[in-house]
């Protein structure tokens, strides 16, 4: 957590308003904290270029640069999971500090960036975007992120959000569900899921980082 006589510096995001990249918008809105956008068009290979590769040299977005890093200097980072944790822990926010609290967190957020997000990754782009419609993939990808809106439906069947508090679980996951249609799913088969997402998108912060968009 910053004290209340540092003068704070912008973040610089690298960002594209993909699920992944509107994670930290979302984050960054949500602590208040100042940043500058910088679009990285992925349609167009610039995800390729030298300059953004020095920041994140798995040539994906989001990626940050904070000028004001735990030592003082400038610190770059890449991947979304990554990110949101820094950032939590950065600011004391959306990420609890005692161990069990943390854990918990920690266990759905890796269940998100390794098993969420990338299966409704594949099954968005062989729905949506392959040029050579492969039902064997379509199949197993949609009941796949059918499978797993089932366990998140049962996680938030007894509380409001997926570690009981709101959190960057949260965020993480909520960037991939919102996009259901897309990923051919009946919300109505997960009232819980379809509860969560409701009450997430109309957070205010949430509003204003997923409006985050080149003009």
């Amino acid at each position: 957590m910053l004290d209340d006589g540092d003068e704070e510096q912008p973040i610089a995001l690298h960002f594209w308003p993909t699920p992944n990249g509107l994670k930290i918008s979302i984050m960054l809105e949500e602590l208040g904290a100042p940043y500058e956008v910088t679009f990285v068009d992925i349609g167009k290979g610039e995800q390729l270029a030298p300059e953004f590769l020095a920041i994140s040299p798995n040539n994906k977005i989001p990626a940050i640069v904070d000028p004001d890093g735990p030592d003082g200097q400038p610190l770059a980072l890449f991947e979304s999971g990554a990110i949101l944790q820094y950032l939590g822990r950065k600011f004391g926010a959306f990420y609890p500090s005692s161990e069990r609290a943390k854990a918990d967190v920690d266990q759905w957020l890796f269940w998100s960036s390794t098993g969420l997000g990338p299966m409704a990754g594949q099954c968005n782009y062989f729905r949506n975007f392959a040029p050579e419609k492969i039902p064997s993939a379509i199949d197993r990808y949609t009941k796949e992120v059918e499978r797993l809106f089932g366990v998140l439906d049962k996680r938030l069947s007894d509380r409001p959000y997926i570690a009981g508090k709101y959190s960057i679980a949260d965020i993480a996951s909520f960037t991939w569900v919102r996009i259901w249609e897309k990923l051919a799913q009946d919300i109505g088969k997960f009232p819980n899921v379809e509860r969560w997402l409701g009450d997430i998108g109309q957070r205010p912060a949430v509003i204003k980082g997923l409006a985050v968009k080149k003009v």
